[in-house]
C-alpha cells in the first residue's frame, strides 16, 4: 500500500477506540452457525491497479478451485471501513489488518486467532509473528512486508564524484555523503518527517518507540535521544530535508523530482519510480550503521480472520492459498512487497537482485509498536518530530514515554 503514512490511516481512530471497549466476539451480532459453502467477503486496501488485479486473480483463481463464491472489496478507508463492520455485526470475513490497528482488535475478541494452526507457521519471519501476537497467541498470517533502506540517485552520486566505495557504512559516512550531494535545489538526503523513516535512526542507535512485544515503552533512552540528536544536526546544516520543507509529500516524490539525491523508503518506491519516474536511475543500498550496528523498520498487515465469520473453513483455506510461495511471489511482481515468508527468499532475490538490500534487512528490522491505542502516540510523535529541525529531541522523547506508559497501564 502507499506508505506516505506506512504506520496506517488514523482517521477511525474514535471508532476503533470504542470498538475496543466491547468484549466478545461479534459484538452479539455474528452469525455461528458455520457453513463450508458460505461465501466470503474480502476487504483490502489497495495502492492501485496492479495490487487490487493481483489480488482479485488469485482470489478468483481459489474460489474458481474451491467452488466458493469470493468477494473483493476496494476500500476507500480500511481503517474506518473495518471498524464499522465490526461495530454492526457484519464483517468482512478476510481482511487486511494492518500491524498498529491489530491489538485492539485481537483485544476485544473480533479476530480468528488461527495463526499458530497453519502448517507454515514456522516459515514467517519471526519479526513478523511477533507483530502479530497477542497474550501469547500468534492471530494471524502475514502477508508480506517491506522494509527501509537506503536510495540513491546514481547520477547525481556519479556528478558529485562518489563510486560504490562512497557507499555510507556508518553515520559518519551519511553526512560527508549528503553534504557532498546537496547543490542547489538538490538536498542530499530527504525524508519523510514521521516515526515510519525517522525511527530507522532510532533501531540503529540501538532504541525504538516500544520493546519487540510492545509491552514496554522504551521511548526516552540514551539510544533514542543519540538518533534524534543525530538527525537534528543534519537537519540544521541543511545537508538533510523533511520532503515537506521541499514541497513533496513523501520523500519518493522529493526523490523522483531529484530534490533530494537520497532518500530513505521502503521497496513500495519501485512502483513509484517505474510509474512516475520512469527516467530517474537509483539503486538499493543498506542504511548505514548507528552505534548499534545495523537497523530499520519493516512494516506488515496480516490477513485478518473474523471470528463471527460463517465460513471459517473456507476463510482460512483461502489465507493458506495467498500466503503460499507461489501467490506471495506473484504478489511480489504486481506490486512490489515482499513475501513474508523465508522460503520463498531465494527465488525473490534471484527474481530482485538489485532490490536484494530490502530483504537483508528482515534479519534486523524491529516493528512499529503494537500496543492497544499506540497509533495515536506516534501520530503525536509524528507532529512533534516534524519540528525536530527547532525542536527539543529531550523533551519530544519525554512526551512520548509519558504517552505510552499511560496506555500501558
Amino acid at each position: 500500500m502507499n506508505k506516505k503514512r506506512a504506520l496506517g490511516v488514523l482517521a477511525a481512530a474514535a471508532v476503533a477506540a470504542s470498538l475496543a471497549a466491547c468484549s466478545g466476539s461479534g459484538f452479539g451480532g455474528g452469525d455461528s452457525t458455520q457453513n463450508s459453502t458460505a461465501p466470503l467477503n474480502i476487504l483490502i486496501g489497495s495502492s492501485g491497479d496492479a495490487e487490487t488485479k493481483a489480488v482479485e486473480s488469485a482470489v478468483k483463481a481459489w474460489s474458481d478451485k474451491s467452488g466458493i463464491e469470493a468477494t473483493v472489496t476496494v476500500a476507500s478507508d480500511l481503517n474506518q471501513q473495518l471498524a464499522q463492520g465490526f461495530s454492526s455485526g457484519n464483517p468482512p470475513d478476510v481482511f487486511y489488518m494492518s500491524a498498529d490497528q491489530f491489538s485492539g482488535y485481537a483485544a476485544n475478541g473480533s479476530l480468528l486467532a488461527y495463526g499458530d494452526d497453519l502448517a507454515n507457521k514456522d516459515d514467517f519471519y519471526p519479526s513478523l509473528v511477533s507483530s502479530f501476537t497477542f497474550d501469547g497467541k500468534f492471530y494471524c498470517a502475514p502477508k508480506d512486508f517491506s522494509t527501509l533502506q537506503l536510495i540513491i540517485n546514481t547520477d547525481l552520486w556519479t556528478a558529485a564524484g562518489l563510486t560504490d566505495a562512497d557507499i555510507p557504512k556508518t553515520w559518519d559516512d551519511l553526512t560527508a555523503v549528503a553534504t557532498k550531494l546537496t547543490s542547489g535545489t538538490t538536498t542530499g538526503l530527504v525524508i519523510g518527517g514521521e516515526y515510519a523513516r525517522v525511527g530507522a535512526f532510532m533501531t540503529q542507535a540501538g532504541g525504538n518507540l516500544m520493546n519487540d512485544d510492545s509491552t514496554q515503552a522504551t521511548a526516552d533512552t540514551p539510544e533514542n535521544l543519540a538518533a534524534l540528536d543525530y538527525v537534528k544536526a543534519n537537519l540544521t546544516s541543511g545537508v538533510f530535508k523533511y520532503a515537506a520543507d521541499v514541497g513533496a509529500g513523501w520523500g519518493g516524490e522529493a526523490f523522483g523530482k531529484q530534490l533530494g539525491a537520497m532518500t530513505i523508503e521502503g521497496n513500495w518506491i519501485t512502483g513509484a519510480m517505474t510509474n512516475d519516474y520512469p527516467d530517474v536511475k537509483y539503486k538499493v543500498a543498506e542504511l548505514p550503521e548507528g552505534p548499534a550496528g545495523k537497523g530499520t523498520l519493516a512494516f506488515t498487515n496480516c490477513w485478518g480472520v473474523a471470528a463471527d465469520s460463517g465460513n471459517t473453513e473456507g476463510a482460512l483455506d483461502l489465507v493458506a492459498q495467498l500466503t503460499s510461495t507461489d501467490d506471495q511471489l506473484a504478489f511480489s511482481k504486481a506490486f512490489g512487497v515482499m513475501p513474508s515468508i523465508q522460503s520463498a527468499a531465494d527465488q525473490w532475490t534471484s527474481e530482485n537482485p538489485a532490490l536484494e538490500p530490502f530483504l537483508l534487512g528482515a534479519a534486523y528490522a524491529k516493528g512499529v509498536p503494537t500496543a492497544q491505542g499506540a497509533a495515536d502516540v506516534v501520530s503525536d510523535f509524528n507532529s512533534q518530530v516534524a519540528q525536530l529541525k527547532t525542536g527539543d529531541p529531550k523533551a519530544i522523547l519525554t512526551s512520548t514515554q509519558a504517552n505510552l506508559e499511560a496506555l500501558l497501564k
